[in-house]
């Protein structure tokens, strides 16, 4: 039988709510092959072009993952409150250890004018699968992710404004 499983995370960011967001969730299919070059060596938008509800992004990866690529759908977006929510739909471990997964990043102002990077992730694993320390690799890796793009933001204080 199949079981669901759940992680989540917290990042405290110096950049605010609005700039990380739209750099580290919106536009990361532009900014993760020039921040994460040595993961990701390509993203693009394939239907909607990558920024409104129903879009689909696709990731091209590096050797260093055990897959070659994925596809996320996003399903929810509200800009002004700086969320969304998306879908693994192809690729990544879909079908081979995943059977859905799904992820809900949420950045929320902080009183210093930084801001905090919530994300929670779902996913179903097939028949037989256990999770060992899959989790601990996908929170490091987020968790770098969102910490590229501060430095990037920091580095470049016009950038998503």
């Amino acid at each position: 039988m199949a079981s669901t499983n759940s992680w989540t995370l917290e990042i405290e960011s110096t950049v605010a709510a609005p700039r990380m967001f739209k750099a580290g969730v919106m536009d990361w299919h532009t900014l993760a092959p020039k921040l994460a070059s040595h993961i990701i060596t390509s993203a693009h938008p394939i239907e909607g072009g990558g920024g409104g509800v129903g879009s689909i992004r696709q990731f091209n990866f590096t050797s260093a993952m055990p897959f070659s690529f994925k596809k996320e759908r996003l399903d929810f977006l509200d800009a002004d409150k700086c969320e969304c929510k998306s879908t693994l739909i192809e690729g990544g471990s879909i079908g081979t250890k995943i059977e859905t997964a799904t992820s809900h990043i949420k950045v929320e102002p902080t009183a210093n004018g930084g801001s905090v990077v919530k994300v929670d992730s779902t996913f179903k694993l097939m028949p037989g699968v256990e999770v060992k320390d899959e989790i601990t690799k996908a929170k490091d890796s987020v968790t770098n992710i969102f910490k590229a793009v501060e430095a990037y933001l920091v580095a470049n204080p016009d950038a998503y404004n």
